[in-house]
């Protein structure tokens, strides 16, 4: 008990010396929740409010949104792919997934995959099963795959079951990690023998291309994937996610869908003008950049106090194991995620990092871990 309590007393000088009064109703703790926790980047909410007055034709057929999908060509290094802009990602997943299958068909996923565990059913929900297969790390495995398409296909009784459709992943994944170009290409290659399309959730997209531990760029995501989507709402947009069709195989009337399903906005503009600023002067590249090097600071100051970590992430989520009593106590003074039970004693918390993380929220952490 008196060791809480001189921690509380030390915590609270570091704070004081902060010019930080935490215990102010309405104190604003330190936050390492989530990377959309934040509204926008400012450069985005200037263009916004320039902007604002001009009548512009809605559904998405405005000049800014023909400005950012010319810009993300560009950017994805492919002249021909056809973009379409939709909130959030859910939302985008739900519709491209859906648009895609047929009524008989599901769409494979890691069992850790963001449309398998954190979506509410939202995949089901639109008729399509999410047919799960191992994940290692957040990642699934060429081999594995193959292995799980060939005993589909060889079951004699197959048309009485869901057929998998559709290979999902998300880059990175839910765990921070990245696939390599080598990982992505086998992937692709086992796709293509079965006639099925591979889908890349890229929510935290720029934060992937942006680690140095990465060789994948977007030309290359655009070659091997036969859809995938850049993330704007964790990536320093207000909301918002431009879906890639990198070779020419939108479905037809995808904008009729995404209107059955309640994804067409009618201010379209809003999302245009958002993407059309991240993608100008290399702003989405930059903020995400930001990221990753805040990242990395935290993930010095935790091996630095001889934290152990879960998992090593190269992205701009951390994953560390904590010993609970320390978490109540830090939960106190900080906001983080909690990921998972480690062990009785300990549980796995994760920080993450994003465009608008600052130099001194990092140094402010810094002086709370003991």
């Amino acid at each position: 008990m008196y060791t809480e309590i001189i921690m509380d007393l030390y915590r609270a000088l570091i704070f004081d010396k902060l010019g930080i009064n935490h215990q102010t109703e309405g104190y604003e703790m330190l936050s390492f929740e989530s990377d959309y926790i934040q509204g926008a980047h400012e450069k985005i909410l200037s263009r916004l409010i320039e902007t604002n007055m001009e009548p512009l034709s809605g559904y998405g057929s405005d000049k800014y949104c023909e400005s950012a999908k010319e810009k993300i060509r560009r950017a994805c290094d492919c002249e021909e792919a056809e973009i379409f802009f939709l909130m959030g990602g859910t939302q985008t997943n739900q519709v491209v997934i859906s648009s895609m299958l047929q009524s008989y068909e599901g769409v494979a996923a890691a069992h850790t995959g963001h449309v398998s565990v954190h979506e509410a059913g939202a995949i089901e929900h639109s008729g399509h099963k999410v047919l799960t297969i191992p994940g290692h790390e957040g990642k699934i495995d060429a081999d594995e795959l193959s292995a799980y398409l060939k005993t589909y296909w060889e079951d004699v009784n197959y048309e009485h079951m869901v057929f998998p459709g559709m290979v999902y992943i998300s880059h990175p994944t839910e765990y921070g990690t990245l696939y390599t170009e080598a990982e992505l290409s086998s992937i692709a290659k086992v796709c293509s023998v079965y006639h099925i399309p591979l889908f890349l959730d890229g929510a935290r997209l720029g934060y992937g291309l942006m680690s140095p531990k990465t060789d994948v760029t977007l030309p290359k995501i655009a070659h091997y994937c036969d859809v995938f989507y850049i993330g704007g709402t964790k990536v320093g947009a207000l909301c918002g996610e431009a879906v890639v069709f990198p070779k020419k195989n939108m479905p037809p009337h995808f904008l009729t869908m995404a209107k059955q399903k309640g994804a067409l906005l009618a201010k379209g503009r809003l999302l245009g003008v958002q993407f059309d600023t991240l993608f100008t002067d290399d702003l989405y590249y930059r903020i995400s950049e930001h990221a990753i090097a805040m990242a990395e600071k935290v993930k010095e100051i935790f091996r630095g106090k001889n934290r152990r970590f879960f998992i090593n992430s190269p992205t701009n989520q951390q994953f560390i194991i904590l010993e609970n009593k320390e978490i109540e106590d830090l939960k106190k003074y900080v906001k983080f995620d909690i990921w998972e039970k480690y062990d009785e004693n300990h549980t796995v918390v994760r920080f993450a990092t994003s465009w608008a993380t600052s130099e001194e929220d990092v140094e402010n952490l810094r002086a709370l871990i003991q």
